[in-house]
Order: structure tokens, then sequence, then C-alpha cells
């Protein structure tokens, strides 16, 4: 089902999500080798639209036998080229298609905590000229058997399950995502007129404070598939408890239900049923790990169920996701760390989501 509609997948991406035009410098960055046909695609639109694309390639064993062997120094060099990309790069145009996804799950927390905030200046300066507009962006995902496993499913139905959440199945996707963006756009424009979010849910009672702060939208832009809206928080308004009932994976790691406390914007207690140590290292990456840079409800009612990919999971209809550590600037966050997990949670029964009082959302649907 797949193969067929990689023309058109590429045409999203070049024409819709990041708009490449002529003699801007596009970066393709592909991990793995089984996307080619898809990177191939881009390139060559990236060439017909004038720009001038470029394309870098990992493998899943770098990451890793770079954290087993890299010393403290390593871990905390960043080359000139990455730094020369991100500030001179019109468009960065990221696609995985992993052939083991959990090759990091036996790496020591610490060191990956370590390169992360290594790292940290990288994404922030992405995020920072995203913000500006000075530079277009967007992530997507090749289909893999390494994907298509983690989902449960064969590398046909994972192949079907991801051109469906896109859209790819229409005739016109960009149609359908512009649709998406209006209603969208809808509701941010009222949550942009309040001042604070109350969730409450299963083991759930928590408070944020939002004002000042920009609702964003989210269609297809930046992530590929997409479907959510999120802001960043007040930083020191978080207040109450939360409980995270999907798996939650990062880095090739998984905790699994996740019970936070927190108090004045803070992470203050945390434990997680499985995965608890890779919790709280994490948790105790830098300065900015506790605090949330991030709250966000998925609106992609095609993505229903836990795959195992944040790309997909934290876009679920009837879900919102956390996220611990650094903010966007598009929002008006301002926390730093080298950190940013998305931490999913099921809304679907007995949720509801208030802004300033007004219920805006139960049991996984929007009532605005």
């Amino acid at each position: 089902m797949f193969n067929p509609l990689i023309h058109k997948y590429a045409q999203v991406l070049v024409n819709y999500s990041t708009k490449v035009q002529k003699n801007d410098l596009v970066i393709i960055y592909a991990r793995g080798y089984s996307a080619q046909p898809l990177v191939r695609e881009i390139y060559e639109l990236c060439l017909k639209n004038g720009a001038n694309p470029i394309v870098r390639t990992s493998m899943d064993e770098i990451a890793e036998t770079f954290i087993k062997y890299a010393s403290d120094e390593q871990l905390e060099y960043i080359d000139e080229m990455s730094k020369i990309e991100v500030e001179t790069a019109d468009v960065m145009i990221f696609i995985g298609a992993p052939s083991n996804i959990k090759n990091m799950a036996g790496a020591s927390p610490s060191k990956i905590a370590k390169r992360s905030k290594a790292t940290h200046p990288i994404l922030s300066k992405r995020l920072e000229r995203s913000a500006n507009g000075d530079m277009r962006w967007v992530i997507a995902d090749y289909p893999t058997n390494a994907l298509a496993q983690e989902a449960n499913m064969s590398l046909g139905e994972y192949s079907e399950f991801l051109v469906k959440s896109c859209y790819l199945d229409l005739d016109n996707p960009v149609e359908k995502w512009e649709e998406i963006d209006k209603e969208q756009k809808r509701i941010a424009d009222i949550l942009n007129k309040t001042s604070s979010l109350r969730i409450l849910g299963d083991k759930t009672d928590i408070t944020f404070s939002t004002k000042g702060r920009t609702w964003v939208p989210c269609s297809g832009n930046l992530n590929f598939p997409d479907g959510e809206i999120f802001t960043s928080p007040i930083e020191d308004s978080a207040c109450g408890k939360i409980y995270f009932d999907f798996p939650q994976n990062y880095h090739g790691s998984t905790a699994r239900e996740v019970y936070l406390t927190l108090e004045k914007g803070k992470v203050v207690e945390a434990c997680a049923q499985v995965g608890n140590e890779f919790l709280q290292s994490m948790l105790n990456m830098d300065e900015g790990s506790r605090f949330v840079g991030e709250i966000a409800i998925g609106t992609n009612d095609r993505i229903q169920d836990v795959t195992g990919n944040i790309l997909f999971d934290e876009k679920i209809g009837g879900s919102i996701h956390m996220a611990l550590g650094s903010s966007y600037p598009e929002a008006g966050g301002k926390n730093q760390s080298g950190l940013h997990w998305d931490l999913i949670k099921n809304m679907k029964n007995n949720s509801k989501i208030y802004a300033d009082d007004k219920l805006i959302y139960e049991n996984g649907k929007f009532v605005i």
C-alpha cells in the first residue's frame, strides 16, 4: 500500500509542511537505510523547486556506539558542522526509518543525560529560528519492521496505519490538513483568551497558569502526521498530581505507570512501576528537567492506540501529553533543559479539562 504513495508523501512534506522554495538550503536527515525511496523523492522535488538539498544519513548503531564508548569530554563535544547547519539551513527535513528502536535501551542513562544536555543548544537554536520564521522543519517517519513490531502490527498494517494517520489515503491530503488547521485555530483562539488550565482524570488533578502564553495549533507543519494543540505554561505554575497510564518511551527506554507530584512548577515526587531508575535519571538531567515545558491536547482521531512511537502517540485523539524539560519559544516558554520528554495520558474516560473554570473538554472531546 505504501510504495505508490511515496511521491504524494514527499510532495506534502516539501510543498506543504516546509514550503521549499528556490535557493533554499535544505538539509535532509535520514535515520536508517530503508527510507531511501522517500529521501530520493524529497531530494528530487527540492531540486525541481530550485532549492539546494543536502542529504545526511545515519545508522542506528552509531548512537549506541557513541554512548557506549564516548568519554565525558566527547559526550560534551559539539562539532562545528552541526552548529553551522542549524544556524544557516532554511529547511530541515528529518526522516526516521529505524531498524531497531531498542538499540539504546541498555545505554547508560547518565551518559544519555549528559549528551542531551550538551546538544541542547543545537535544539534550542532550531526552535528559536523556527519561532522567528527563519527556518522551516518537519519530522516524519518511513514504515519499517522495527516500528511495526513495536506497534504489534505487520509491516503492511503499520504502513496502512501511517498512511491513514497522515491522510495520505485521500486524493488531496493538504486540503484535509488545511481543514484541520482551521478547526484547531478556532480552539486555540479560545484558549488564548484564558489564563488557567485544570486537568482532571484518573489519579490526576493538576493546574497550570497559561496567562500570556500562546496556544499553538499543529496541522502538519512541524510533525507529520500531526494533530495537537499545545502551549508552554508559566514555569512555576504547575501544581497537583498527574498519572500517565500509557507506556512512556524515550531514547529506547520505557517507563510505565508514571505518577508525578508537582509544586510551584517543579516535580517534587516521581515514581514509575517500570523504569523508575531511568525516570529518575532523566528528571535529574539538569536544572530545568523537573519543570513542565509543554502541555498539549492530542486531536488526531485516526490515531487511537499507543504504538511506541512518540511522533504518533502524542497525537492520539482523546489524549493529552505533558513534556518535562525544554519549552517552546513560539508559545512563550522560557524553560531551558536538555530534556524534552512527552508523557502521554489517556483522557477518553472520566476525564475533564477546565480553562478559567469553564469546561472545555470531556472524555476525549472538546465541548467548545
